[in-house]
């Protein structure tokens, strides 16, 4: 770096906390380039919603070029990271969608958000009959399928086989397979009610699969009752103590009560049960010695960077961040952290550009939302446990405030607004990958 050339600041990943590192830079003494392999912003709480046909994909989604087009001293580069060369400071890329892009990347700062994807424990087979909703792509597709199914069951004659078309199998009873659960619920027995002739949507089943003794672990004990006796009065049916042992074409096969297993026939599985750090991750630890946990999280010092490397930093779902103690803790895996880490990674550039210091990172908790259904929700607020109507207000306002874009949120709260007093949901298109092997096989049933 010459005497008169900027502070060279690469950040990795479009996501929350990339995102926040990028705008926390805008008025910085840097030159900034943030990499994604996609164009867009993701406001991932809610691409569930999207599965279930209750919003649309551009209203999730926000195009980084618009968000920082404004922002001088950033350009957004559309590749892929695919290794780090330490010794060297350049980041090593590769083109994606076709589109042209340089080797390599030079850096002072590195700043690494590649965030975390579904862990199927070992059994990634089980990924082509049980489809996440943590990217977009898979939200697609995992709405064409749970439409396709209805579609299928309509044209079923064979009892048992349409009882498996209107089975519905949740695995993972965290907030995203509570709200999966109640969505599917609610556009089964709301939505869909009078669109069929030969089925009554509303007997279909929806099975909420944890292997745990309760939904939502991660929350206060009587939410999770509250929570449990939400989603069976939209007709959720629970299963607790249930692991999976086998997910194939035709279900899902479930060990209870001990070693006792239950074979549950069902064309429609949603996956949404534990994750896994982002491959950079273990590049990062193995590059620089750090320590890496079963979930593939990297342990970071204290102030997010990497051992004996200051100049790299991680964040979000994929580190570990150690104590004073030297203890590495793992915060949960929601966006309000990626975001503080984000912008403590900000701090702290802007502090070493201009001569100064900075504390180690500390994360302030601002408590745990999920949503079940209709004007059902819970919290849990510093404190505060929160149930029902109120906690589904709180939920949507925290949401559309975080929303990315104004146009999105208003277009979002239209939506909700539409959809709370008509029971719509404007977006139940089947697309993409169930619609062309439906008419590549010239029949209306399941693709796979």
């Amino acid at each position: 770096m010459t005497a008169n050339s900027f502070h060279r600041v690469v950040v990795v990943g479009g996501g929350f906390g990339g995102l926040q590192a990028t705008v926390g830079l805008r008025r910085a003494p840097v030159e900034l380039t943030l990499v994604d392999r996609r164009n867009f912003h993701l406001f991932q709480p809610l691409t569930y919603q999207v599965a279930t046909g209750a919003l649309s994909p551009g209203e999730i989604a926000y195009p980084l070029r618009a968000i920082f087009k404004r922002q001088r001293n950033t350009s957004v580069l559309l590749a892929e990271a695919s290794d780090i060369d330490l010794e060297r400071r350049e980041l090593h890329l590769r083109a994606v969608a076709g589109v042209p892009a340089p080797t390599s990347i030079p850096y002072d700062t590195l700043i690494v958000s590649g965030g975390s994807q579904y862990s199927y424990f070992g059994h990634d087979e089980w990924s082509e009959h049980a489809n996440e909703v943590k990217s977009l792509e898979s939200a697609l597709m995992v709405r064409s399928h749970i439409l396709a199914a209805f579609e299928a069951a309509e044209m079923e004659q064979d009892p048992e086989r349409r009882a498996a078309w209107l089975t519905f199998v949740i695995v993972g009873a965290g907030p995203t397979g509570v709200e999966m659960a109640g969505q599917i619920a609610e556009l089964a027995r709301d939505t869909l009610r009078h669109d069929f002739r030969s089925i009554d949507p509303r007997q279909g089943r929806i099975l909420l699969l944890e292997g745990a003794d309760r939904v939502l672990t991660s929350f206060p004990p009587s939410l999770s009752r509250r929570a449990e006796r939400s989603l069976k009065k939209l007709g959720v049916t629970p299963m607790l103590g249930a692991l999976v042992v086998s997910v194939d074409a035709g279900g899902v096969t479930v060990k209870v009560s001990g070693e006792r297993t239950e074979r549950v026939a069902s064309r429609t599985v949603v996956w949404a049960a534990g994750v896994t750090a982002s491959g950079l991750a273990a590049r990062l630890g193995e590059l620089t010695g750090a320590e890496c946990d079963r979930a593939g999280r990297v342990a970071v010092e204290p102030d997010l960077t990497l051992p004996g490397h200051p100049e790299v930093l991680a964040l979000g779902d994929m580190v570990r961040v150690r104590g004073a103690d030297g203890t590495p803790t793992v915060f949960p895996g929601v966006a309000p952290v990626a975001m503080q880490q984000g912008r403590y990674a900000a701090k702290l550039v802007r502090s070493r550009v201009r001569g100064r210091r900075t504390a180690p990172f500390h994360y302030r908790d601002k408590g745990n939302l999920a949503t079940i259904g209709r004007a059902a929700a819970v919290a849990d607020i510093k404190g505060l446990k929160l149930s029902g109507l109120l906690a589904w207000l709180t939920w949507l306002v925290v949401h559309l405030w975080y929303l990315v874009g104004f146009q999105n949120r208003v277009l979002v709260f239209i939506r909700w607004s539409v959809s709370f007093f008509t029971h719509g949901r404007g977006a139940r298109l089947i697309t993409g990958e169930a619609a062309e092997a439906g008419a590549e096989a010239g029949e209306t049933a399941w693709p796979r």
